[in-house]
């Protein structure tokens, strides 16, 4: 099922740099059987996020995807803002996981994002924990997993993702030093409608992966930028700094303090050290 809905304040109409998005268009060759098969474009929206969680609570099918060409009021990890130009990908993805999946979905949203990246453009992606894709050490994508639990079962999840495809850095002076984009990486625009395809597609094979029992906890340790960096975290008003020594299967980082004690870390924001203070 496919709807296309209109924004309050402006028509159905969203085109992206070199071609249009279109339901039909992502549709087309998307051989997914859960993941994406019901989509609501947007051409702007206050978050792709707010829409996903009413879907959510009146039980929308799995798999419904909320994409908008445009943010209001986007948002990352922390609540902190998420910047929405023309040209970028914003989905939100509605998943009904079972309880015991829930530490894992940070995996599956982050490692979907870098296979489909590296399959479309070829490059080389990487992860800083606990959510962000890097390339060359510059964040392309920011992933938020919101969720819904009761005492004895997970209601919903939902994966907000926000890619940087066709956005111009050059043009946004405030977040150059510490973000990139695949087109800027390339030298030329990238097909948003491939890349959609592409996620849906590692998405679900991710998902299928996981309810027969299959961790994704060895890809992702393994794809992480941040393991054996020095690293400052942020967790709350704690500010902690020593080396990222590991990661458990939890998703928890594991940091060696200055002062050679182990601390885990399952919520916060890592700056690796050998960068300036602005490029954290």
């Amino acid at each position: 099922m496919v709807l296309l809905r209109k924004s309050r304040s402006m028509c159905y109409s969203i085109f992206m740099t070199g071609e249009r998005i279109t339901a039909s268009a992502i549709m087309d060759g998307l051989n997914t059987r859960v993941i994406g098969r019901r989509l609501l474009i947007f051409d702007s929206i206050s978050s792709t996020m707010d829409v996903a969680r009413k879907e959510a609570l009146e039980k929308a099918p799995e798999g419904t995807a909320v994409i908008a060409e445009r943010q209001t009021a986007g948002r990352g990890r922390l609540n902190r803002a998420w910047l929405t130009p023309e040209g970028n990908i914003a989905v939100s993805i509605v998943l009904y996981p079972p309880r015991e999946c829930r530490d894992a979905l940070i995996m599956l949203a982050s490692l979907a994002v870098l296979n489909a990246i590296q399959s479309v453009t070829g490059l080389a992606c990487q992860l800083k924990w606990p959510n962000d894709v890097l390339i060359h050490g510059k964040k392309v994508c920011g992933v938020l997993i919101e969720t819904k639990m009761r005492a004895d079962r997970l209601d919903y999840a939902i994966l907000g993702i926000g890619i940087n495809v066709n956005m111009r850095l050059a043009e946004h002076a405030e977040i150059q030093a510490i973000a990139t984009s695949l087109a800027d990486e390339l030298g030329k625009t990238v097909s948003r409608v491939t890349m959609l395809r592409s996620l849906f597609t590692e998405l679900e094979r991710l998902y299928i992966g996981l309810f027969s029992g299959k961790s994704l906890y060895d890809e992702w340790r393994r794809n992480l930028a941040t393991i054996g960096r020095p690293v400052t975290v942020h967790s709350g008003d704690d500010v902690s700094h020593g080396t990222a020594e590991s990661v458990s299967e939890d998703g928890s980082l594991l940091l060696r303090c200055e002062d050679g004690s182990l601390r885990r870390i399952t919520i916060g924001d890592v700056s690796l050290r050998e960068q300036t203070k602005e490029n954290g």
